[in-house]
């Protein structure tokens, strides 16, 4: 029995080795995006009509807090830019026109 279990270890090993993940770790799904926009809100405290403002703010508070100069790590300021880049991404443009249909019916005059 011994045997079989120091296989089994050996064989986890070495596909974390190849794999760079936990054999294990492979039959967990990825989260959707609505998922993943419901934690980037959480991570950085802010409600689903949040503008663009108030998630930068946000971003900017946390990311002062999990500095690695204030005792953070730089995985958690990678994890706040991708919430940040997340939700703006969510967000409709500025820029963009909604055109009617009463635009374009228009006739220009003499």
């Amino acid at each position: 029995m011994l045997k079989y279990a120091i296989i089994l270890l050996a064989i986890c090993l070495l596909w974390r080795w190849a794999f760079g993940q936990w054999p294990w770790a492979a039959l967990s799904t990825k989260p959707t995006r609505s998922q993943a926009v419901f934690n980037a809100r959480k991570l950085l405290g802010v409600e689903a009509g949040a503008s663009r403002d108030q998630i930068k703010a946000a971003h900017k508070r946390l990311v002062a807090m999990v500095h690695p100069d204030k005792g953070g790590s730089n995985g958690q300021v990678h994890e706040a830019n991708a919430a940040r880049d997340l939700l703006l991404d969510e967000l409709p443009d500025k820029g963009a026109e909604i055109r009617t249909d009463t635009e374009d019916d228009r006739t220009p005059q003499d």
